[in-house]
């Protein structure tokens, strides 16, 4: 893989309950996948909450579930800090698929990137 073949690596850290951060972040990543980019999107910390069957709730909820069901679609997984995947079972109700990461595992994905945002 070339350098430009790389994946641009998306990371969410912002809490969509109370940032509209979130759902920005994830507006991008659509866009960054839909330029014909290879992505991969990162949850941390509280941007876990993305995936909450409660998000419609949250900061531009109807939006950040409008492009989740895209993302879905589209075959997008979601690699999630493993420490921040709740253990509700209301937790990804649109059953995205999510990869559990660990540390190493996120050093990983940011060194086979050719670019990271970091939200």
């Amino acid at each position: 893989m070339t350098r430009l073949d790389a994946p641009v690596l998306v990371a969410v850290s912002e809490d969509p309950e109370t940032s509209h951060r979130a759902a920005e972040a994830i507006r991008i990543a659509l866009g960054i996948l839909a330029g014909e980019n290879r992505l991969v999107l990162v949850l941390l910390g509280p941007g876990a909450k993305v995936l909450d069957a409660a998000a419609e709730e949250y900061v531009d909820g109807q939006e950040l579930l409008r492009h989740l069901g895209t993302l879905r679609r589209l075959g997008q997984r979601f690699h999630v800090e493993r420490g921040a995947i709740p253990p509700t079972p209301d937790w990804n109700p649109l059953a995205v698929e999510v990869v559990p990461i660990e540390p190493p595992d996120l050093a990983r994905l940011l060194a086979d990137s050719r670019r990271a945002l970091m939200f």
